[in-house]
């Protein structure tokens, strides 16, 4: 018996002493063994976090391409080029550089095109990733700071976006600069020098496009890396969260090892998302600057909008009614009409949304760590909040595009504008309600199907004459999946007043911490206990069919044939023919 042994090649002996010399020096082995040995549940719904990811990283690609050939500067200059209409058209060297990169260098408008899709479905999968955080609890103890660096990388992701479609420098970016620059001085006192700082003087100033380049190419991105980093540091310090499901539990997670198998999914994958930002570039057109022009502060127009994840802040201004302004003592004018919609609301609707995970801990009590998520009908007031935050920033959405609405329906913009001002006090409050309702019946419904089981349809009679609907019982994982939630309720709090009659300190903090638990738990569904499921298996005089029982049943004056102990009556019984 001969045993063989494979020669190193050149180049895998080079490998290999590489990876020593660098694991001697850094430790790097066992950071990549842990990491390696990472375990990933296999659910679709994580895949929206590596969405954004590889989409930041074609925006990375594409916009180094980019880089290359845009001028970012103000300075005038005339257009010269194959776009026959603005020959000889006084523009900016960006909107100059803009138009050459479309339609004189290689590839150039692919990648412009390649650079905003990429974008736009960046912010489209952070949206949507927070949305699958939020609604399943996965914001709870201890990822309360992961939560928070992904609201801050939705904050910088709309700075990146804004920041990059003003760049060109035409007309529909200039209307954007232009509202920014009115908000800017709308802000008390410090309004006019914060805008003459931002723009190097008076809108629209000579600096502006240079400084939104450094924002844009070095600032925010530099940002998104570093908490992209700190993000997935997070991702694997804590064990990954999991859907519930049997064997999974806070101590535990159910899945894959991170190589070989997710690092293979996640190298496709990108290559996935690539393909089809790479698609939609080559075939749907987005941003045709050489249609609006150089940047000219006369053209007004109807459709003028900027990307879809700043049009609630459109929609804002346009529902908020002109002439709320007021002069202070001191000679300061107040403008409402824009602090109100630009400041007011979107502040509120954003930082109801990053402290929510810290306010749910407080009103719970509850300094568990959860790895589990939720199934959102059993939150229901936190599946009612997040609908009526997604439901306001909708309808504020739709407010900024009442002129399309109007020119396309041939409907008055000023209802459309109306019914949107109703809506955006009544929405939301309709759909906490109506959201909250079906949580609640649902969770009834989940109670009847562990206690009765999945209705048939089919009626037995019993010996006595009795009709029954027969019910087919859950398994032990649907019913586990059905029962395993925490049944929480509202805080209990001592008394104000101790055994001597002296007031308790800290009564009035707990007294609202109560009362806001009863907000959020006071209505609810309480899960199936084994008592209760018990009592409704226990079975009475018709207590089972025998093993071999195959004896036909009347069912609606024909017969049929029983299943034995497969299926039980409405109360828990299994009919005896």
């Amino acid at each position: 018996m001969s045993t063989t042994t494979s020669t190193p090649t050149p180049l895998g002996r080079a490998a290999a002493g590489t990876a020593d010399y660098l694991d001697q020096r850094t430790g790097l082995g066992v950071a990549v063994k842990t990491f390696a040995r990472k375990i990933f549940p296999d659910h679709w719904s994580f895949l929206l976090g590596e969405i954004a990811l590889f989409s930041f990283v074609t925006i990375l690609i594409s916009g180094v391409f980019l880089t290359m050939f845009f001028v970012p500067s103000m300075a005038e200059t005339h257009y010269n080029g194959p776009w026959d209409s603005l020959n000889g058209v006084q523009m900016s060297e960006a909107f100059s550089s803009t138009l050459r990169l479309s339609f004189e260098v290689r590839g150039g408008l692919l990648m412009r095109q390649i650079h905003h899709w990429a974008a736009l479905i960046f912010m489209a999968s952070i949206v949507t990733h927070m949305m699958r955080v939020f609604f399943t609890g996965a914001f709870r103890k201890p990822r309360e700071l992961n939560w928070v660096v992904g609201f801050t990388l939705l904050i910088l992701g709309l700075l990146a976006g804004f920041s990059g479609y003003s760049l060109p420098d035409d007309v529909l970016s200039g209307n954007g600069l232009r509202i920014t620059d009115g908000v800017i001085k709308a802000v008390p006192i410090i309004g006019s020098y914060a805008s003459y700082f931002v723009f190097g003087g008076e809108f629209p100033g000579q600096d502006l496009i240079p400084r939104l380049f450094t924002v844009h190419v070095l600032l925010v991105p530099a940002l998104i890396l570093a908490l992209i980093g700190l993000h997935l540091l997070f991702v694997v310090l804590h064990k990954h969260t999991q859907y519930p499901g049997s064997g999974r539990k806070d101590t535990n997670v159910v899945g894959f090892p991170l190589f070989p198998i997710y690092v293979a999914k996640a190298g496709g994958y990108f290559f996935t998302v690539f393909g089809v930002i790479a698609l939609m570039a080559a075939t749907m057109s987005i941003n045709p600057v050489w249609n609006y022009g150089p940047y000219d502060p006369s053209p007004v127009s109807a459709g003028a909008q900027p990307d879809w994840y700043m049009l609630f802040l459109e929609g804002s201004l346009r529902l908020m009614p002109g002439g709320a302004e007021f002069v202070t003592w001191g000679g300061y004018t107040v403008s409402m009409n824009v602090i109100v919609p630009a400041m007011i609301v979107p502040g509120i609707l954003f930082t109801l949304l990053a402290i929510y995970p810290f306010v749910e801990a407080a009103v719970t009590g509850d300094k568990r760590e959860h790895h589990v998520l939720d199934r959102p009908r059993n939150r229901p007031f936190r599946t009612s909040f997040g609908v009526s935050i997604l439901v306001a920033f909708f309808i504020l959405v739709l407010a900024g595009s009442n002129d399309l609405i109007a020119t396309h329906f041939h409907l008055s913009i000023n209802d459309i504008t109306w019914v949107f001002r109703v809506l955006i006090f009544v929405g939301p409050w309709l759909a906490f309600l109506i959201t909250k309702r079906i949580c609640l019946g649902l969770q009834r419904k989940d109670r009847e199907l562990v206690l009765h089981g999945h209705e048939t349809g089919r009626i037995v009679r019993f010996a006595s004459g009795e009709y029954i609907e027969v019910h087919k019982p859950l398994d032990a994982h649907e019913r586990w999946l059905r029962v395993q939630h925490d049944n929480i309720r509202p805080l209990e709090i001592e008394p104000a007043e101790d055994a001597r009659g002296v007031r308790r300190k800290g009564y009035q903090l707990d007294r609202v911490r109560q009362r806001l638990s009863q907000v959020f738990y006071e209505d609810r569904v309480e899960p199936v206990t084994p008592a209760e499921l018990a009592a409704a298996h226990s079975h009475g005089e018709h207590d089972e069919i025998a093993a071999d029982s195959h004896e036909p049943a009347q069912v609606g004056g024909g017969t049929h044939l029983v299943e034995p102990e497969s299926e039980t009556t409405a109360d828990g019984r299994n009919p005896q023919v």
